[in-house]
């Protein structure tokens, strides 16, 4: 009776030691698929962080590239924005701006959204509200991002400027048709078209005094980074006159950057003023 007994024992013991084998071999390749699939999809969104202005990485699917640009759809102060002239407020106790701007070197690259010209020195600053920001760099759009009454100009130009702490301050120009524009002759004549691995010096220094127009009258508003990842907290001042750029000129950047602009965005509470 007892060898039965261990018999039926070691039976069971196989039949067991078999079931562990089995369940092992199943779960085992549904693991290694799920680490897989996690792998792929990283690797997915990781391609899919490259933004561009058309397409499925356009300024509509932003967000949805990376969560770094969760801004671009929920901010709520977001750049650019269309400044309806009926609608700004005049504001005297605003502070003029204090632009100390010197001939400058500049260093090219074309980053694949825009052309971009680096500031050498931080020679060149802006003076907002008491607070001094340096000049690090300008670059391009076309069509403009912002719009004068609904309406979009051929170009503009962003004067990025950076303080102490890291907040940005921009302030920009828009460019129409008209005449060669000479003080930006020297970027015009080594613009890259295509994307730069290194930087391409400009001959000449640059005389960004010399390219603001002279009517200084400006808009400012609070908004943000009008390109990936819509950072907002930026200070803006749009000046109202515009400067000239030849058709040539124009012509020049649109065959690199055919359009390069992010669409007007709500202005929500926020308030537009003139100084």
């Amino acid at each position: 009776m007892k060898k039965l007994v261990y018999v039926f024992l070691a039976v069971f013991l196989i039949l067991a030691l078999v079931a562990c084998s089995e369940q092992t071999a199943e779960t085992t390749p549904a693991e290694e698929g799920t680490v897989n699939e996690v792998k792929e999809e990283q690797t997915v969104i990781t391609k899919e962080s490259d933004w561009s202005y058309n397409d499925e990485s356009g300024p509509e699917y932003w967000a949805e590239l990376d969560p770094a640009n969760l801004a671009c759809v929920n901010g709520s102060e977001q750049s650019p924005v269309n400044i309806e002239f009926s609608q700004v407020k005049a504001d005297k106790e605003l502070e003029d701006i204090g632009i100390r701007y010197e001939p400058t070197a500049f260093s090219l690259v074309n980053n694949g959204h825009t052309v971009q010209a680096n500031a050498t020195t931080e020679s060149s600053s802006l003076v907002v509200e008491g607070n001094e920001y340096k000049l690090a760099q300008f670059h391009f759009h076309t069509p403009s991002e912002h719009q004068f009454n609904g309406q979009n100009y051929d170009m503009e130009l962003h004067l990025v400027h950076k303080n102490s702490n890291g907040d940005l301050a921009v302030l920009g120009l828009m460019i129409q048709e008209g005449r060669e524009n000479d003080k930006l002759a020297a970027v015009w004549d080594v613009l890259p078209k295509e994307e730069t691995e290194k930087a391409i010096s400009v001959e000449e220094p640059i005389d960004l005094e010399a390219l603001l127009p002279q009517d200084q009258t400006s808009f400012h508003y609070n908004g943000s980074l009008t390109t990936p990842p819509c950072t907002e907290e930026v200070k803006w001042i749009i000046f109202e006159q515009p400067i000239d750029m030849s058709k040539e000129q124009i012509q020049s950047f649109q065959q690199i950057f055919p359009d390069n602009h992010r669409p007007v965005q709500a202005l929500n509470e926020r308030e537009i003023f003139n100084h």
